[in-house]
């Protein structure tokens, strides 16, 4: 019996690890959609981290000033001042502090929510099975905007609520989605097998049924949170965001769009790009990464 060297074997797995890590990197390189969002995502990411550094930004977001009031871009406020003599770049720079925040603890939550009642509802089927389905039909047969709307009414305003609220209307998303991809395999022979050597269902669910609905909740995740963008803002124009007078997107077009018959279109313009953006960012990762898990694009790759 011949017996590999320590070395050689570190080696050959180290090439392996090495193969695996480009093999990843050349997927992701085919994949421009992807790249695309995510370089963007990262810049709002740390432009918003960036902007709540005292100092980065040209002028203070909250602070009045001696600056005339509702001015046009300029040399001097490149995105225009607004009615309270705030300077709108540094505004527009801090403003998507409460859109991020809310968005990836929301999906964060509805996620892990319910992918697990997923997995429950698919595993054990029966009656569990009916009364989750049923419920979750009932949350999922509101418009998404409304019941945001309808649950951040009842919990109150601030960053908090926003997050449950919004966290709750995607977790029958993820139910769906998790409880689909169980019942594919709750009944094939492997699982079966699974069973006859006397694995425990807690087991089974974890390690033999949760790791097939990884890639379907990947990309569902990055498409909610390009959603969720656009929610935190209409929350935010409605004034369920962050208090005044923090910068916040949503609440800016609130503001603004009541000088915009006089001209200044400026202030809606600037916060609106910024959500469409980040919005597209996220969506344009979902793109990417819904063609990366499809089975039969990454067996071409």
């Amino acid at each position: 019996m011949t017996v590999k060297p320590i070395s050689e074997t570190s080696s050959h797995g180290g090439a392996q690890a090495i193969s695996r890590i480009g093999r990843g990197a050349r997927l992701v390189a085919r994949e421009r959609i992807l790249l695309v969002g995510i370089v963007i995502v990262s810049g709002f990411i740390i432009m918003t981290i960036l902007g709540q550094v005292p100092g980065f930004t040209p002028y203070d977001p909250m602070q009045y000033r001696s600056a005339p009031r509702l001015q046009g871009p300029s040399a001097q406020h490149w995105m225009g001042t607004d009615q309270l003599q705030r300077d709108v770049f540094s505004r527009v720079i801090s403003g998507g502090k409460a859109s991020l925040i809310v968005a990836f603890s929301a999906v964060a939550i509805s996620m892990v929510g319910g992918s697990v009642l997923g997995w429950i509802s698919g595993f054990f089927g029966g009656w569990l099975d009916r009364g989750l389905s049923l419920a979750m039909d009932a949350l999922y047969s509101f418009p998404s905007i409304i019941l945001a709307i309808t649950l951040v009414v009842v919990l109150g305003a601030g960053l908090q609520p926003m997050i449950w609220s919004v966290a709750i209307v995607y977790v029958p998303t993820y139910f769906r989605v998790s409880r689909a991809e169980v019942l594919k395999v709750r009944e094939t022979t492997y699982i079966e097998a699974i069973r006859a050597v006397g694995a425990s269902r807690t087991r089974i669910v974890l390690r033999h049924m949760a790791p097939n609905t990884v890639n379907a909740i990947m990309a569902v995740s990055s498409f909610n949170l390009a959603d969720a963008i656009l929610t935190v803002a209409a929350l935010s124009f409605l004034g369920f965001g962050l208090p005044p007078p923090a910068p916040d997107w949503g609440f800016d077009i609130q503001n603004g769009q009541k000088y915009l018959q006089s001209g200044s279109w400026w202030l809606i313009t600037f916060p609106g790009l910024m959500i469409v953006f980040l919005s597209l960012g996220f969506g344009l990762i979902g793109e990417g990464v819904s063609d990366l898990v499809n089975p039969k694009r990454r067996h071409k790759i």
